[in-house]
């Protein structure tokens, strides 16, 4: 069955639009639920980076801190649209996983100041871009951009699994750790079939208290270190320095492209899970406003000590659970990120969330961001053509990045090319729409 994608595409059970204003206990509950599904992967590079690099503690904690603040600001850009900033969208921006590699070989070569300096030095890339995007709309069609939120689910869902699989504490049954993630599919799964509006709008966040809950009376809950604290941290003007170095100008520049395919992606399927059309004048100033807005937040993240910080793709998941699409609700959102940025004894608890709590909740909502590409693959048919565009860049995209050490073989810019699915399927994806004879799908404009 075709789609016709020159009109909105039909709203998936919402309760609330894009523009819909929710009272102000749901707008808190659903801003909670949002930020429970995305502040793990927003301070996750952050301690992978410094567990790889050796930062002091301090350094650590001032990452993460950032993170999150670096988080807020972009999703209150996202959300609320201040002229041509802004996609109107209930977006959410996080720091990306795209960057660590790039960043751990530049902080192996200069530390810090290195890897703030090349984050820096290439987030103009991004601005670029922007007059662009309307001429390029044959590029990033629907089918492009759906293979690219799809590879972005597979290639992330196999992270929720260590924390289902991993021990509770070492006195805990081995089978205890996909027993409580199991607990918290379950109510959550629960309070969407059998509940009310009320049931599926806290969904996520009832199946999080649950899997806390069952932690807490079996003794596995224990609290973090950290959690008395009472100091503040603010943000500091370029606190490590900055240096520069050719050689890291062409990886960290096709990561910024790389993430501006994928933000491009997140956008359109949530455009289309909003009702929104992923087409026309309406859809091009979103995605140029999106991709503004994603540009200031990564300047703004090098200039106070954070990692780029761009589009996130979780959120969708949660969009799809609660059936909430208010970007009103992203001021909440921005205002809890900054609360546990600038309070780092109040986020420790929630980085503190025991490991099947938040592999269960993982594992539904990743699973969620692949449907949102199907979804989009399929929302003007799949011909012949498109079939062997999805079926190729699949192919290439998850079994070149399976490939470590043959990967590793290869000249850097290769290395950088096909060392992630998304990147790697993502232009196989561009390319053979571009080079393939035959219809290319109904094509973004201004995308």
């Amino acid at each position: 069955m075709q789609v016709n994608a020159t009109s909105a595409a039909p709203r998936p059970a919402l309760l609330y639009g894009p523009e819909d204003r929710l009272p102000l206990a749901p707008a808190i509950l659903v801003s909670l639920q949002q930020v429970a599904a995305m502040v793990v992967g927003v301070v996750t590079p952050a301690l992978i980076l410094s567990h790889a690099l050796g930062f002091a503690p301090a350094d650590t904690s001032y990452l993460v801190s950032m993170a999150l603040i670096a988080a807020g600001l972009g999703t209150f850009l996202q959300t609320s649209k201040f002229g041509p900033v802004g996609s109107g969208l209930l977006s959410v921006a996080g720091t990306s996983f795209a960057f660590l590699q790039p960043l751990i070989d530049a902080g192996a070569a200069g530390g810090l100041p290195l890897m703030f300096g090349m984050s820096l030095a290439c987030a103009p890339t991004l601005f670029l871009f922007v007059p662009f995007l309307n001429r390029l709309r044959r590029v990033f069609t629907p089918l492009v951009s759906g293979i690219v939120v799809l590879l972005i689910g597979l290639s992330i869902i196999p992270e929720a699994m260590p924390g289902v699989t991993a021990r509770v504490q070492p006195s805990a049954p081995v089978w205890a750790g996909a027993a409580v993630a199991a607990a918290v599919i379950a109510v959550v799964l629960l309070a969407q079939s059998v509940g009310g509006n009320r049931a599926r709008l806290a969904s996520i966040l009832l199946g999080v208290l649950a899997g806390y809950a069952i932690c807490a009376l079996l003794g596995w809950l224990h609290v973090p270190r950290g959690a008395g604290a009472s100091s503040v941290t603010l943000p500091r003007i370029l606190p490590h320095g900055l240096a520069f170095q050719w050689k890291f100008v062409l990886p960290f520049a096709f990561i910024y492209l790389a993430s501006l395919l994928e933000a491009l992606g997140d956008m359109t399927a949530t455009s289309q899970l909003s009702g929104l059309e992923t087409e026309g004048p309406a859809y091009a100033r979103r995605i140029r406003g999106g991709v503004l807005s994603d540009a200031i937040t990564c300047a703004v993240s090098g200039i106070i000590g954070s990692f780029p910080s761009t589009t996130y793709a979780q959120n969708n998941g949660v969009i799809q659970i609660t059936g909430v699409s208010s970007r009103h609700v992203g001021k909440w959102m921005a205002l809890i990120l900054v609360t546990l940025g600038l309070f780092p004894g109040v986020a420790s608890w929630v980085t503190a969330m025991p490991q099947p709590v938040l592999g269960g909740m993982a594992i539904l909502l990743f699973g969620l961001v692949s449907v949102a590409g199907l979804r989009l693959i399929a929302i003007s048919g799949i011909s012949h053509r498109d079939g062997l565009i999805v079926a190729l860049s699949l192919g290439i995209g998850l079994g070149t990045a399976s490939q470590h050490e043959w990967v590793g073989t290869l000249h850097p810019l290769l290395q950088t090319f096909l060392g992630s699915s998304v990147s790697a399927g993502g232009l196989t994806a561009l390319l053979l729409n571009l080079v393939l004879p035959g219809r290319r799908g109904h094509p973004h404009a201004g995308a």
